[in-house]
């Protein structure tokens, strides 16, 4: 009879070895894109929070509702930064002007531009899959 208690004890404790090894390891098969300055990245999420762009704004369907969700705002309009450049500085609808110096420009749209390039916003195209990860278009 102990001698099955330490044989289901061992399996179940290879078991969940397994499963923990496959899910902390998916991320590191994901591609990392190479020509991002992480970086400049970092200093442009500094930018976001300092002048308080979530309270307005998304990221993922996660922040502010007043402005639209820009998650994908850089490819939305077909990479052009000036655009986006202009939104800041004009401001539009109840969105105000914004003073941000050069660099600060140069570094919010990295963020946006790197944000946009992890991935979609619309929940709608992910599927939650029974171990908690999601995935989307049938890709995991």
């Amino acid at each position: 009879m102990k001698i099955k208690t330490i044989h289901v004890f061992l399996l179940l404790s290879v078991l969940y070895l397994l499963y923990s090894l496959n899910i902390y390891l998916k991320p590191l098969q994901v591609k990392e894109v190479t020509t991002v300055n992480k970086f400049d990245m970092t200093e442009g999420r500094l930018v976001w929070q300092k002048y308080n762009c979530q309270a307005c704004h998304q990221l993922y369907h996660l922040g502010g509702y007043l402005g639209p969700d820009l998650t994908n705002v850089y490819s939305k309009y077909n990479g052009n930064a000036d655009v986006i450049k202009g939104f800041v500085k004009a401001g539009i609808r109840q969105m105000p002007s914004f003073n941000l110096s050069t660099e600060e420009e140069r570094l919010l749209i990295e963020f946006l531009k790197e944000t946009d390039a992890s991935g979609s916003s619309d929940m709608r195209n992910y599927k939650v899959l029974p171990n908690g990860m999601i995935e989307q278009d049938g890709k995991k």
